[in-house]
């Protein structure tokens, strides 16, 4: 059954224009709270990140769980990896996060993890779109649900991301910077790496309700790379708004994408004997990951764009190690959910015990020219029942060979063709990727 509100990943949109309204999430917060009563009588976890619009639907998700008579403990500014972590420490029915990722301070979203600290089935999120078309009541005044808020949660999550790394490694003699976009993580990720040994330079951790991810963290890299330079550090890294992706620099100022990170990752594991299953990424996946992690005898399996899809290829072919070239890395030996404070301790952890640095470290994997062009499109088309443009990717696959990759998709939230083409040789790869995107405009009017 199509769903009505919940895309891949929550429901997310522009603040004051629906579903991202103060009386949809009333109503959100109510129907989760059906759902949740029936399975248990314990409490939901909401937390948040640092977007002013935060306040508002936290009060409005706190009405509505306590019509449904459900009781809420409320976690203030958090990461998403912190939430799906207290959701399971504290057996709390299910976990809500307020935020939109990545996206300027004007989007909000919602999430939800369930009690094992994942996100929810399918068949729950039907649940509560259920009652999302249902006339909203009230439980009798006595079962009406209570609100507390979680003193300590940034210090339990904290402790746990401290904990993800051996207890004798330390990283005394490292600079990093680190730059948490403004976001959940302005107030943990500098004292995890500082009670951790290193030496910390803090950027963009004053948030002020509209600066999130505003020419910073994860997505804008660049003001990291200056500052890593600046400041002669060892590593820098760049988190996002609600600290689920993590984007490194090196030492010379070089950006190290989550292709990259995933490859370092799985290689430690390795060379400890604990990489369990196929490593998986996406069909945005650089092919040098590929073939990098394929001449170490690591199979890599590609999934949809898409944390969720990720997750399930690891479940269905017991992995642990995945994610995407944006930094969205899940390893599943450490957590249950993305989480860039934790991927970022994996690497700097690989550096202390291989001596090397991280540059060095990524040296393995050679990143392949990769060129993404979006075609405009007025309505969603199937390219795939195009006969011509099914020819002329042919074509392009064809001189590429084994040393080249394309994908012609359509994007899931806009209407877009997404064009992109992979290989070895840079002008090939630009000469291809515009001629397949004038294809397309030819094939599909905008």
């Amino acid at each position: 059954m199509a769903k009505k509100y919940f895309g891949t990943d929550g429901i997310r949109g522009k603040v004051g224009e629906p579903p991202i309204t103060a009386d949809f999430l009333l109503k959100l917060g109510w129907a989760a709270g059906k759902v949740f009563a029936k399975e248990s009588n314990g409490f939901v976890l909401v937390g948040k990140d640092t977007r002013i619009s935060g306040y508002m639907f936290e009060s409005a998700l706190e009405a509505g769980l306590s019509a449904a008579g459900v009781d809420t403990r409320l976690l203030g500014p958090m990461p998403t990896p912190g939430i799906a972590y207290l959701t399971r420490t504290f057996r709390a029915s299910a976990g809500i996060v307020i935020s939109a990722s990545h996206n300027p301070y004007y989007d909000n979203g919602i999430k939800f993890f369930s009690v094992d600290g994942t996100k929810l089935p399918d068949d729950v999120e039907q649940q509560i779109e259920q009652y999302l078309d249902m006339p909203m009541t009230t439980v009798e005044s006595s079962r009406l649900g209570k609100a507390k808020r979680v003193n300590d949660a940034a210090g339990r999550y904290i402790e746990f991301c401290k904990a993800s790394v051996p207890a004798h490694l330390d990283f005394k003699g490292i600079r990093i910077v680190i730059d948490c976009a403004n976001g959940a993580t302005y107030h943990i990720a500098p004292h995890v790496f500082s009670e951790l040994g290193a030496e910390v330079v803090t950027i963009a951790a004053e948030p002020d309700g509209l600066n999130i991810n505003d020419e910073c963290g994860a997505t804008k890299p660049e003001l990291l790379a200056a500052k890593v330079m600046e400041f002669r550090a060892d590593v820098g890294i760049a988190l996002d708004g609600d600290g689920d992706r993590i984007i490194m620099v090196d030492h010379k100022g070089e950006i190290v994408d989550g292709d990259e990170l995933i490859y370092i990752i799985a290689r430690s594991r390795q060379a400890e004997g604990k990489l369990v299953g196929p490593v998986v990424g996406t069909l945005m996946s650089n092919l040098g990951m590929e073939h990098a992690l394929k001449s170490v005898g690591v199979p890599l399996l590609r999934a949809k764009v898409g944390d969720r899809y990720v997750m399930e290829m690891l479940t269905e072919n017991k992995g642990m190690l995945g994610g995407e070239g944006s930094g969205h890395i899940i390893c599943l030996d450490k957590t249950t959910t993305g989480d860039g404070i934790v991927s970022a301790l994996q690497v700097l952890a690989e550096m202390q015990k291989s001596g090397q640095n991280l540059h060095e470290l990524k040296s393995g994997m050679k990143k392949y020219p990769q060129v993404l062009i979006n075609v405009k499109t007025d309505k969603k088309v199937k390219i795939d029942e195009i006969a011509s443009l099914k020819q002329a990717v042919e074509n392009v696959e064809k001189k590429l060979g084994e040393k080249g990759r394309v994908l012609l998709r359509s994007s899931g939230t806009e209407p877009l063709i997404r064009v992109m083409v992979e290989g070895v040789d840079e002008d090939d790869v630009n000469k291809y990727a515009n001629q397949l995107a004038s294809d397309v405009k030819k094939a599909i009017p905008a």
